[in-house]
């Protein structure tokens, strides 16, 4: 019986997740209503209220649970002592994107929230600056947070052009792309 409720759940959540994202590519996040994300949604404003308390408050959800995987993602690789890095770190950035592509290209899109990119600045900072890069080598610690900020912004940008695309390249080709951006530097790649 627990199972079924679960399913409910997260079907419920799924359907508006979706209907959000659905809206948020039309209007901003501050001139949505429950009563038309329900609507869209197929649900009662009842049963939205069961999950979160406004919009805001399931914008505010969706953007933990994804800040959450990218802990998750920014916790499981070590810089020296992951074979091929930063290879399967982006690896995993660029599946995670595009396993969530719609939700993506909203939040970063022009109806968007800014502090989520900045969360994920934060995050990125906290997780992969502090800890990975200054561990290379003392004269990458002296500058990291400028190296750190450089490929932060850089992939970023590549996310938004990729997802702007309709993802022409894979998420494979995307890291392969990245890793050697960032591993051998843009010049090398035009020369």
């Amino acid at each position: 019986m627990e199972n079924n409720i679960d399913r409910r759940v997260m079907r419920t959540k799924t359907l508006l997740i979706h209907s959000l994202s659905t809206l948020m590519k039309q209007k901003n996040i501050k001139d949505i209503t429950v009563k038309e994300l329900c609507e869209l949604a197929d649900i009662n404003r009842g049963t939205f209220y069961l999950h979160y308390k406004d919009i805001y408050d399931m914008l505010a959800s969706i953007e933990q649970e994804l800040s959450d995987k990218f802990i998750q993602i920014f916790q499981k690789y070590n810089a020296r002592n992951t074979k091929n890095f930063p290879y399967p770190l982006f690896l995993d950035i660029f599946e995670f994107v595009s396993d969530n592509a719609e939700l993506f290209r909203v939040l970063i899109g022009p109806n968007g929230d800014i502090s989520f990119i900045m969360k994920i600045h934060q995050l990125y900072n906290m997780y992969c600056i502090q800890t990975e890069i200054s561990k290379l080598s003392p004269e990458l610690s002296i500058n990291c947070k400028y190296y750190g900020n450089f490929i932060l912004y850089g992939c970023v940008g590549l996310i938004e052009q990729w997802l702007s695309s309709d993802n022409p390249e894979s998420p494979r080709e995307m890291a392969k792309l990245v890793t050697k951006l960032v591993s051998t530097g843009v010049l090398s790649l035009i020369k």
